[in-house]
């Protein structure tokens, strides 16, 4: 599959303003600034499609993007940013969570983390909660440009196997650049192959 169209379809706080065309969701996910906008502008080849900024917690709504008039990529708030009052964090938590648990038309979740780190509390509370709703994922390690491949390979498989701590087995991982365009069309294909099996 090629992303030849990509078109900012409408943003929403609640699943009852998404776009009214009913098609198959891939949402993005991940702690605020772990370069979610910048993945997705990659994945698409327009720099422009979602906002990036330095600003962690600059996405404060659920974005819909209809991709080659078929299905919907969906650009979601990041969680755990930390610097937000107690109220904010909590009204973003529940537009996540209302979408994530409501939207009939999501087919997967990615969730990104940043290559260069261990994952942290929050990570892996989403991801426990995720387990928990049976909402099926994939996991995106983002930033991979970043470090050496030897450095970067081992942290990554430094976090599968904390993960592999609380999971039996583990959903599809990738490892992406946002600058380079590494893992980007492996994820294009793996959505292409779900779609095909819908």
């Amino acid at each position: 599959m090629k992303i030849t169209n990509a078109i900012f379809s409408g943003s929403s706080t609640k699943v009852e303003q998404k776009p009214a065309r009913r098609l198959p969701e891939f949402a993005f996910i991940g702690r605020s600034n772990v370069g979610k906008s910048s993945l997705i502008n990659s994945l698409t080849g327009n720099g422009h499609l979602a906002k990036t900024s330095q600003t962690p917690g600059k996405t404060q709504l659920v974005n819909h993007f209809l991709i080659n008039d078929s299905w919907y990529l969906v650009d979601l708030p990041g969680y755990g940013y930390a610097k937000l009052p107690d109220r904010e964090r909590a009204k973003l938590r529940h537009i996540i969570w209302d979408y994530i648990n409501r939207s009939e038309e999501l087919v997967l979740l990615f969730v990104l983390l940043d290559s260069r780190h261990d994952m942290q509390e929050v990570d892996l509370r989403f991801i426990a909660e995720l387990g928990e709703k049976g909402i099926p994922f994939a996991l995106v390690f983002t930033k991979g440009d970043k470090q050496g491949t030897t450095v970067l390979s081992a942290q990554v498989e430094k976090n599968r196997q904390r993960l592999l701590e609380d999971w039996e087995e583990l959903p599809p991982v990738f490892v992406t650049s946002s600058r380079t365009g590494l893992g980007k069309e492996e994820i294009i294909q793996y959505i292409g192959t779900v779609l095909a099996s819908l």
